[in-house]
């Protein structure tokens, strides 16, 4: 069957289609039937199943006769170390930490925060809570400690499990000083700490509280799997918070572990005993979702990479691990690629590795500009397929279905909508909009299985940010168009969409044509006030390596480029050079916090900045041309 065949058979019969899928899961009570919508427009999945997330992702493959098959590949450039953990090493590994979090009294429904670097230790943690039935919430290694104490209020844990600290190109990151003064500020205090101690920085523990990860597990019974319900909350993931409160994004267990499986081979296109990596971190929704759940509950090999894009050590580290660990199916986000092509704009260091294992590169997180695309394209001599998704989905609402049929790829879209999401195209009244015409992007309800029923303790938030915008749909917060072959084009985040003189501009378009230079690396676009016109673009621009422009000119070509691709109505005059643009860890560029420092507004340092210290060059860069107070 190809792609429409099976999203037109999901739409005829959705029922049916989720019931199928279920199929492919161990349950200990299967559903009897796939949606729950008595509480509408808050919609369950497969409530009255019983099933244990841990269960389907080790012990099921172990029972199999899979144990010897490799689960996990640490690969760490940093530490210059690299080690395999097989299935039935990490069933064992699994149990006694459960067993040792069981011993200390956690339990089903308990919350347990885990604060750790990218070690596999990470995804055991992930795996004894979900032993347990306990509900995980990870947060980013390093983060801030008033960041983290927020979310030690908000989930209550009983429990935090952390390392000593991670590392970084040069540096140390002390995690164990941010820990304890988030529990200094936090209202709430946990019971107990669990440090998994590195050798890199040994930490001081705590009498009484802290417990050393080797230590406390030390002669405590293995623990079973603990069935839950399959509305039970199997973790909790807060989103960035750039503005505002983090939001708690509540996973349900059962629908997560159908649509986790699902996509492994019908998106991915990888079958059970391939090794499937995903280059990002655990403290994102990728590194739940694509370096621990989903390809160990489809049986694949995962690898847990503790490096950067460039740095460790060079430009070329991405094709050394695709060839050394015989990498079939590669994820990662387009700003991995931009860094990597600044760095070696020729792509000669691929020269040096065999990447022929490799069949496709995924790309998601952020727009990938055609221009990012084309130079993997040409560089890895693969299929490069750009998707769409988000925390709140935790898989792909719009993407390329390799698994099923490979579609055409038009650079510059995702593609198509996956079987469980009907995406629409509104205008601000909430009425559906003509093909090729730009509006906001929404999904009709019922969301699809193992998307966020809820947020965590705030259902009225929940709906308020979600829901109400447009009754009967999911409000996504991104803009764009469907084209007559309905391929979805994904054009700015709402707020990014700018009215310069009664004109609705999308930002991402004008960013397409920047990024099309071949001296740009980077970019940014922002709509900044203006009294004329209500708002004007300015561009940012960040160039290659050993461009040897002059930054002038590069400046009047791009100029000239807008003007000839989008057209005078952009009214696109204003374009500044710099070094690097303000990220959040994840590569996501900080648009909002760039137009409140052009606008002279006042506005709260990101909790996941990569680096604080680059707003104030982005400050003195809108002031050299008459903002941010110029």
């Amino acid at each position: 069957m190809g792609y429409q065949e099976v999203y037109d058979g999901w739409k005829q019969d959705p029922e049916a289609f989720w019931m199928q899928a279920a199929q492919a899961i161990d349950w200990v009570k299967a559903p009897t039937k796939a949606l729950f919508d008595d509480n509408a427009p808050l919609y369950e999945w497969f409530c009255d199943s019983k099933v244990n997330t841990c269960y389907n992702a080790v012990d099921r493959h172990v029972e199999a006769g899979r144990g010897e098959q490799i689960a996990i590949i640490h690969d760490s450039p940093i530490t210059g170390t690299k080690h395999e953990i097989t299935y039935g090493e990490l069933q064992t590994r699994v149990s006694l930490l459960a067993g040792a979090l069981r011993a200390k009294g956690i339990e089903k429904g308990d919350r347990v925060i885990i604060y750790m670097p990218m070690v596999p230790e990470a995804l055991e943690a992930m795996l004894a809570c979900a032993r347990l039935g306990a509900i995980h919430s990870v947060v980013f290694g390093g983060f801030a400690a008033n960041e983290l104490a927020v979310r030690i209020d908000d989930a209550t844990p009983k429990a935090i499990i952390a390392a000593s600290c991670g590392l970084e190109p040069g540096r140390v990151i002390h995690y164990k000083p941010l820990l304890d003064g988030a529990i200094e500020l936090a209202t709430h205090k946990p019971e107990f700490c669990v440090i998994f101690q590195r050798e890199q920085e040994v930490a001081k523990l705590e009498d009484g509280r802290d417990y050393d990860w080797h230590g406390f597990q030390a002669g405590v019974a293995p623990a079973e799997c603990v069935a839950v319900e399959g509305d039970h909350p199997a973790y909790i993931l807060y989103t960035s918070g750039t503005t505002g409160a983090p939001k708690g994004v509540v996973r349900p267990t059962a629908g997560h572990l159908v649509a986790m499986n699902w996509t492994m081979k019908n998106i991915y296109n990888v079958d059970p005993g391939d090794v499937f990596w995903a280059a990002s971190d655990v403290g994102w929704v990728v590194g739940h979702s694509y370096i621990c759940y989903a390809p160990l509950i489809h049986g694949n090999t995962t690898i847990v990479f503790e490096g950067k894009p460039v740095g460790t050590p060079d430009a070329g580290t991405f094709w050394r691990v695709i060839s050394e660990h015989n990498v079939r199916s590669f994820f990662t986000a387009p700003t991995a690629f931009r860094a990597i092509k600044r760095e070696d704009p020729k792509g000669e260091l691929i020269k040096d590795y065999d990447i022929s294992c490799l069949r496709a590169l995924y790309l998601a997180g952020e727009r990938a500009d055609p221009d990012t695309i084309e130079w993997a394209q040409r560089v890895m001599g693969v299929p490069v397929y750009d998707h769409w998704w988000q925390t709140e989905t935790g898989y792909t609402i719009v993407g390329n279905p390799t698994g099923i049929e490979a579609l055409p790829v038009k650079i510059g879209s995702p593609t198509v909508p996956m079987p469980g999401y009907d995406v629409q195209i509104l205008d601000d009244a909430g009425h559906p909009m003509a093909a090729n015409e730009l509006g906001a992007i929404a999904i009709k309800l019922p969301l699809p299985p193992g998307t966020l029923p809820t947020l965590w303790n705030a259902e009225d938030r929940y709906k308020k940010s979600y829901l109400n915008t447009f009754p009967g749909y999911y409000e996504t917060g991104d803009a764009g168009m469907i084209d007559d072959d309905g391929y979805l084009y994904i054009m700015a985040r709402t707020d990014d969409v700018i009215n310069v003189a009664g004109h609705r501009l999308s930002t991402g378009g004008m960013e397409e044509v920047l990024a099309a230079h071949p001296d740009v690396a980077e970019c940014a676009v922002i709509g900044v006030s203006d009294q004329l016109k209500g708002q004007l673009p300015v561009g940012f621009l960040c160039l290659n390596s050993g461009a040897g422009r002059d930054n002038a000119e590069v400046v009047k070509e791009v100029i000239q480029l807008v003007r000839e691709k989008i057209g005078p109505v952009a009214a696109f005059k204003l374009a500044i050079v710099v070094d690097r643009l303000p990220k959040t860890r994840s590569g996501k560029i900080l648009r909002a916090t760039m137009v409140s420092i052009a606008d002279g507004k006042d506005y709260k340092m990101p909790a996941t900045i990569d680096d604080p210290a680059i707003l104030d060059e982005i400050k003195t860069a809108l002031q050299s041309i008459g903002y941010a107070g110029g």
